[in-house]
C-alpha cells in the first residue's frame, strides 16, 4: 500500500498552498470581521483552476481525480475555511452534472462554472428538512411545458455569492423517488436571499434562498423528473471525506502553530514543551488528525478506483470534524492566554471548524450511515 501522493499531486499541493498562503491567508480575520470575501477572491480563485477541479476537460476544466480535489480543499482550508466552500460546491456540483447532464446541457452549463463565472451553491437544506432530506417539501408546480419554484432553502453555503444553483424540489409523491434536481440560473426577480448570522465562517456567505415562483423548464431539469434525490445525490458520495480533510487541515494548522509556541515560549526557566502536560496532549492529538486524514483519503482512493468509498467517507465524517475541534481547542490551551485573543488565529480557526460538526450530515447521521454497512439494514437503527 502506497500512502505517498504522485509528483503531480505534490505539485499541485505546492502550487494551491502558496496560492493561499499569499492570497488568502493574510486577508482572514479583516474577511471575518466584514463577513465577506475580500473583493477579487472569486475572480481569482478562477483565475487558479479552483473552480475547474472535477470539470471534463473538453468544458474548460482541470479533470482531477477526487484525492487531488481533497488536496486542493485541504491547501486553502489551513490559510482559511471559509474560502473552501465555493470551491467545494464547485467540485460536487460540477461532478454531478457532468455525470447526469446531456451534452447540450454540460456545454452550456460547464465552462462557466470552469471558469468561476458562474459561483454555484447546493440548494437542498430546508428550514424543517436537514438530516432528513429526502423529505423535502418545497414543490416545483407544474406549469405549462415546466414548472414554478417556490419555497425557502437555508443553511446554504455561499448562498450571498452564489449565481447558480443545484436545487432539489418535490415534483412528485413523497420520499426520494418524488424530488427533482434543477439546475438553475438565481434570477434576482424570483429569488430573495438573506445572510445568516454565524459563528464562525463568516466570510462563506452561508444564507437563506427564498423562491418565489421561479421558472424552469426541461432544459434544466438535472437527470430526470422525479430521479433527483435517488440518482444525483450518488454524485455526493466523496463530499464527506472532503469536508473530513477540510476539517483535519484546520486541525493541523493550529496544531503547528501550537507546536511552534511550545518550542519558543519559556517557562521556569525552559521551552513549555519540555512538560509532559504540554507535550503529551498535543502528541495525542497530532496522532488523531493524522489517522482522520488517512480514512479521509482512503476514502477518496477508493472512489478514484471505482469502488464504493460510503464506509470511510461516513466514518471520517463524524471522526474528523470532532477531532479537529479538540485539537484546535487543544491548540488554544497551549497558547493561554495568546490564544484566547481575537488577535490571533486559534480562536477564529475554533469558530471556524465547529461548523464542519454540522455540515453535510451530524455525526448520528453519519455513524447511523455506517451502522447500516456494517450491521446491514436489518440488525441496525
Amino acid at each position: 500500500m502506497d500512502f505517498a501522493f504522485t509528483d503531480t499531486q505534490n505539485e499541485l499541493a505546492e502550487r494551491v498552498g502558496k496560492f493561499a498562503q499569499a492570497r488568502i491567508a493574510p486577508h482572514t480575520r479583516q474577511s471575518d470581521a466584514r463577513g465577506s470575501y475580500r473583493p477579487g477572491l472569486l475572480a481569482e480563485l478562477g483565475a487558479e483552476g479552483l473552480f475547474a477541479l472535477r470539470v471534463p476537460r473538453e468544458y474548460g476544466g482541470r479533470e482531477l481525480d477526487t484525492v487531488s480535489t481533497g488536496i486542493a480543499l485541504a491547501e486553502l482550508a489551513a490559510a482559511d475555511l471559509s474560502v473552501c466552500f465555493p470551491v467545494l460546491n464547485a467540485a460536487l456540483v460540477g461532478g454531478v452534472l457532468a455525470a447526469n447532464g446531456t451534452p447540450a446541457q454540460l456545454a452550456e452549463w460547464l465552462p462557466p462554472i470552469a471558469s468561476g463565472q458562474a459561483i454555484v451553491a447546493l440548494a437542498l437544506t430546508e428550514p424543517t428538512h436537514g438530516t432528513d432530506a429526502a423529505n423535502i417539501e418545497m414543490r416545483a408546480e407544474p406549469d405549462g411545458d415546466g414548472w414554478v419554484l417556490t419555497g425557502e432553502k437555508t443553511s446554504i453555503m455561499a448562498a450571498v455569492y452564489a449565481t447558480h444553483a443545484l436545487v432539489f424540489a418535490r415534483t412528485g409523491e413523497a420520499g426520494a423517488h418524488g424530488v427533482t434536481a434543477f439546475y438553475v440560473h438565481l434570477d434576482a426577480a424570483h429569488v430573495e436571499r438573506e445572510q445568516l448570522t454565524d459563528l464562525g465562517c463568516r466570510s462563506g456567505g452561508r444564507g437563506r434562498l427564498v423562491f418565489d415562483g421561479l421558472p424552469v423548464g426541461t432544459r434544466d431539469v438535472v437527470g430526470a423528473p422525479g430521479r433527483g434525490f435517488v440518482e444525483v445525490m450518488r454524485g455526493f458520495a466523496v463530499s464527506r471525506a472532503y469536508i473530513s480533510l477540510m476539517a483535519v487541515a484546520v486541525g493541523r494548522a493550529a496544531l503547528d502553530e501550537a507546536i511552534g509556541h511550545a518550542g519558543r515560549r519559556e517557562a521556569f526557566g525552559q521551552p513549555i514543551g519540555r512538560f509532559q502536560s504540554v507535550a503529551f496532549p498535543l502528541v495525542e492529538h497530532a496522532t488523531m488528525l493524522h489517522a482522520a486524514r488517512l480514512v479521509s483519503y482512503e476514502a477518496l482512493c477508493v472512489a478514484d478506483a471505482g469502488g464504493d468509498p460510503r464506509l470511510p467517507a461516513n466514518m471520517a465524517k463524524w471522526w474528523a470534524p470532532k477531532a479537529a475541534v479538540e485539537a484546535v481547542h487543544q491548540a488554544l490551551l497551549t497558547f493561554g492566554h495568546l490564544g484566547w485573543t481575537e488577535e490571533g488565529p486559534i480562536a477564529q480557526r475554533l469558530r471556524d471548524v465547529i461548523g464542519l460538526q454540522l455540515a453535510d450530515g451530524t455525526a448520528a447521521a453519519t455513524k447511523l450511515t455506517v451502522a447500516r454497512k456494517l450491521l446491514g439494514r436489518h440488525a441496525a437503527p
